[in-house]
């Protein structure tokens, strides 16, 4: 069985990796993923306000406000820009599998971008953009957010040479158009997509709090309905990230379009073997259905291909709530 799959010019040897997040920060759990089955890691973001945060605190150290050495990382995060390239470095000697690593910020300020350079110099294989941006700004229009992203992949582009994923939100207007836009200026993929984590209030307090949730299956079928109206549509790696928990979510993105499938919030919770499950289960799938690799079925069930088009669009939205009824008990 051929579960090999092109993914940012890589060739890996299967679709599914761990997405970005904490799991690839201690290096036995990276091991333990590789030998599960990961055809490749992704590292957790680096962030922009890490490396202003992180600036502050050398110059303090440079003026004697605080312990000489290279900068600790900020309070709220796990790793200093620093420690995150150590720490790229430390994967790439623990393991054989292509390591992913990733950025996430909203402005062009060179100080956070060049972070990209060294990123490269340190020896990832490729590179994960993900620009968390939300438009709170009555005057700033859909265009301009969109071309916020664009120049950002510009900028991002203009620092390495690496394959350049994009990791995108799904609330864009236009996304079809966006994503073809973020091709034309040089991502060789496409992530989709970034979860926004919503705060919750805390109606004793009466105050805004944090609020954190894994995904779960109910998740994937935005994604998936993306993946095949874009797989046609865009001359580049897709990776489906968020909702999938087990082999038949594997199955449904594949099938969608996705080069890649990333899971986070299953590893998490159930551990990095996990992963094997998910891989043995798509396995199976493929070989009780008679096939011989992964190619032949990736993309099957596209807006361009699938038995049911209307399916992703307007007309079974409209069928939809229009024949809707209550079971009864």
């Amino acid at each position: 069985m051929d579960l090999s799959t092109p993914y940012l010019g890589l060739t890996l040897r299967n679709p599914l990796m761990p997405g970005a997040g904490p799991l690839c920060d201690d290096l036995d759990t990276a091991r333990r993923l590789e030998d599960a089955g990961a055809a490749a890691l992704v590292m957790r973001s680096l962030f922009e306000e890490q490396v202003t945060r992180a600036e502050v605190a050398l110059l303090r150290e440079l003026e004697g406000l605080a312990g000489g050495g290279a900068p600790r990382a900020p309070a709220g995060f796990q790793l200093g820009p620093h420690e995150y390239l150590e720490q790229l470095r430390r994967l790439k000697a623990a393991v054989t599998v292509p390591v992913i690593a990733s950025i996430n910020g909203t402005s062009e300020d060179a100080r956070w971008l060049e972070y990209a350079r060294w990123i490269e110099a340190a020896g990832a294989d490729a590179l994960e953009l993900n620009a968390y941006h939300m438009a709170t700004d009555p005057f700033e229009c859909a265009a301009a957010v969109e071309q916020r992203l664009l120049d950002l992949l510009a900028a991002v582009r203009g620092q390495v040479t690496l394959p350049i994923a994009v990791k995108l939100g799904p609330y864009h207007s236009a996304l079809p158009h966006l994503a073809r836009a973020l091709v034309d200026r040089g991502a060789a993929g496409l992530v989709l997509f970034n979860r926004f984590y919503q705060p919750d209030i805390d109606v004793q307090a009466l105050e805004v709090v944090p609020s954190l949730q894994l995904s779960d299956p109910s998740e994937l079928p935005l994604r998936v309905r993306w993946l095949a109206v874009l797989s046609p549509l865009v001359d580049c790696s897709l990776a489906c990230s968020g909702g999938v928990h087990g082999p038949l979510d594997a199955v449904k993105a594949v099938l969608a379009g996705a080069h890649a499938v990333q899971m986070t919030s299953a590893l998490l919770l159930h551990g990095p073997e996990r992963l094997g499950v998910v891989l043995d289960g798509l396995r199976a799938w493929l070989e009780e259905r008679g096939h011989a690799s992964l190619a032949d079925v990736r993309g099957s069930m596209s807006r361009e291909r699938c038995p049911n088009p209307q399916a992703l669009e307007r007309a079974d939205y409209v069928r939809l709530l229009h024949t809707w009824h209550r079971r009864r008990a």
